[in-house]
């Protein structure tokens, strides 16, 4: 039995495909994460643009789905035993969507953590501390007189890359397949590109990591999901 969706965030984004699942979200590298994985996983889904402005995340009809004022966040009607589930944060969906696929995290007990793990490096260390670095670098932090926080977070970006960049050594992918791990690093790795932060994180320098998001973004699922739902024109 296929179920429809029922939720208040339907209100300001009604469902013209009240049975698929429900994506609201925006392409930034969080947002592009869920397409992606979606787009990758060959599930049925209908997209909603929630632009970043506070009229959309934190509309009543959004914080109905995600009380943090996000994106992104999904609904599916058929979830687990059929039942419906809202789900937000992206790493959260990202382990939704693949245990719903059973693709791209591994059944094996081992690599399964193993992805898990660096999944939660992208959660927890590359997102936050490269969001602070567009901040302090591009955004309003950049026009700030002292320049000690940017330096924390330029530093820090570089440390990370050198992280990934050790791991790649020999590698095509973060673990042993392409994986939700992926999704979730390689959108992030290219932000620096447009917070015109490559030269000064020491990306530049790098050889596997750029070779690493080049090979991401050739994929034809990612080509897809990059600009989904559309940026308004």
């Amino acid at each position: 039995m296929t179920n429809s969706i029922s939720h208040p965030i339907t209100e300001r984004w009604p469902a013209q495909t009240p049975e698929k699942l429900q994506l609201y979200s925006y392409p930034t590298p969080n947002g592009v994460k869920a397409s992606v994985a979606l787009e990758e996983m060959g599930i049925d889904y209908e997209p909603h643009l929630v632009t970043l402005s506070d009229a959309d995340v934190k509309s009543d009809a959004f914080l109905s789905l995600n009380p943090n004022n996000k994106i992104p966040a999904i609904v599916d009607p058929n979830g687990p035993d059929g039942q419906q589930v809202a789900l937000f944060e992206s790493g959260a969906i990202l382990i939704y969507l693949a245990e719903k696929s059973g693709k791209f995290l591994s059944k094996d007990p081992v690599k399964r953590y193993e992805t898990l793990q660096w999944l939660m490096f992208q959660m927890g260390g590359v997102g936050p501390m490269f969001g602070q670095l567009g901040f302090f670098y591009k955004f309003a932090g950049a026009a700030m007189e002292d320049k000690t926080a940017r330096d924390r977070y330029v530093n820090e970006a570089n440390r990370l890359l050198n992280v990934v960049e050790k791991r790649l050594e020999g590698r095509e992918w973060i673990v042993d397949d392409y994986s939700i791990a992926d999704m979730a690093l390689a959108p992030w790795l290219n932000a620096l590109d447009f917070y015109g932060a490559k030269e000064i994180t020491g990306y530049n320098s790098l050889t596997n990591v750029p070779a690493y998001v080049e090979r991401f973004f050739a994929r034809d699922a990612v080509q897809r999901a990059k600009n989904i739902p559309a940026r308004p024109e």
